[in-house]
């Protein structure tokens, strides 16, 4: 035999490759660190380095807000259908069919009636995983109805959107929920219920130009963006560079759009806080330290609490000047009430509050 066609089973045995399991690390897109996955994971799908926050599954989010055994969802049995018989790639039923084995029937938004830290509310969530979130026929329905139901059981609201915008399968019919669900909004403000809008990345189109950001008070997670238009199309549009973190929530809480940044971990404790100081409810101590759990039962990072202080007293609000024979008020003599001082702290995470929307 050859020199050339001998083994060496030393050499051989040596050589032999081993592969890394697949999914047992990941990259942060913040830091570009190599980070351990169920690191990740525990700590609620943040990258432990640079704070970046992940994409977080649509069950885990509805566990870690909702106290344990209170989720009730509602308008199950809504599905699409194909008014227009669009097709792309594939048609449109067939898309919808094959989204609702892989994901499940709900569409891309999901309604709750729950408690949160022991205040009852309606919650609505998006489900990016299903066509990026878009706003179709159904979408626009449950969000009219959610809205509906917090009025009629006096309910605040709680909506986390995470969506590219209208769905275009169903053309103008998903152009027509803007309107449809502002209005309902409309409805539950004139009954002085509070709606807290919270942003996740992205929040766009036509659901960033309607309720999402209607809010009483809108919150984001760090990161998210948040806009109508892309970046890219806006500056092919008036041919300018636009500014370094452009319609990211940072760039947005500057310039006054939203009212707070607001970290995944925290994000319970501070929406349960504001609610009960809208709601002029007693504030609930809370331990400072508490365990979350995901879906599948793994205990996730401890989330800290914020401390909750007894809400201030509510301010009458002084009776509007008349200025004309037919009882029309002029607003700059009038006298509007302000909102309690615990509620711009709960915003602010410092005492320096730039960039903050004003109250008054």
């Amino acid at each position: 035999m050859a020199w050339w066609s001998r083994k060496n089973k030393a050499t051989e045995s040596g050589s032999e490759k081993r592969s890394v399991p697949t999914g047992l690390f990941q990259k942060c897109d913040g830091c570009s660190t190599t980070l351990d996955s169920q690191k990740v994971v525990a700590a609620l799908r943040c990258c432990p380095q640079c704070g970046h926050h992940f994409s977080l599954p649509t069950e885990d989010r509805i566990h870690m807000l909702l106290d344990e055994g209170t989720a009730v969802e509602q308008d199950t049995g809504l599905s699409a259908t194909d008014p227009l018989g669009f097709r792309d790639t594939k048609s449109y039923a067939d898309r919808l069919r094959g989204l609702s084995k892989s994901i499940g029937p709900s569409d891309a938004f999901r309604s709750f009636l729950g408690s949160m830290h022991e205040v009852r509310l309606a919650l609505g969530i998006f489900q990016f995983e299903f066509m990026g979130g878009s706003m179709g026929s159904v979408v626009g329905e449950k969000i009219t109805r959610l809205f509906e139901r917090a009025l009629s059981e006096r309910l605040p609201a709680v909506i986390l959107s995470a969506s590219g915008g209208a769905r275009m399968q169903e053309g103008i019919l998903s152009l027509m929920q803007m309107a449809k669900t502002s209005a309902a909004l409309g409805r539950l403000r004139d009954r002085g219920l509070p709606y807290i809008s919270v942003l996740l990345n992205p929040t766009t189109g036509g659901v960033a130009a309607s309720f999402a950001l209607l809010g009483d008070v809108i919150l984001a997670e760090p990161g998210a963006m948040i806009g109508f238009a892309g970046p890219r199309v806006i500056e092919q549009t008036i041919r300018q560079k636009l500014p370094e973190g452009f319609q990211r929530a940072e760039f947005l809480l500057k310039h006054g759009i939203i009212d707070a940044i607001v970290p995944r971990a925290e994000l319970k404790g501070r929406l349960s806080m504001l609610l009960r100081m809208l709601l002029r409810q007693p504030a609930l101590q809370l331990p400072q330290v508490a365990s979350v759990a995901s879906i599948s039962g793994e205990m996730l990072a401890p989330v800290r609490q914020p401390e909750l202080a007894t809400p201030a007293a509510p301010v009458a609000e002084a009776p509007a000047v008349s200025d004309s024979a037919d009882g029309r008020t002029d607003d700059s003599q009038s006298t509007r009430a302000e909102v309690p001082p615990l509620v711009a702290s709960a915003l602010c995470d410092g005492p320096s509050s730039d960039g903050a929307k004003s109250f008054s």
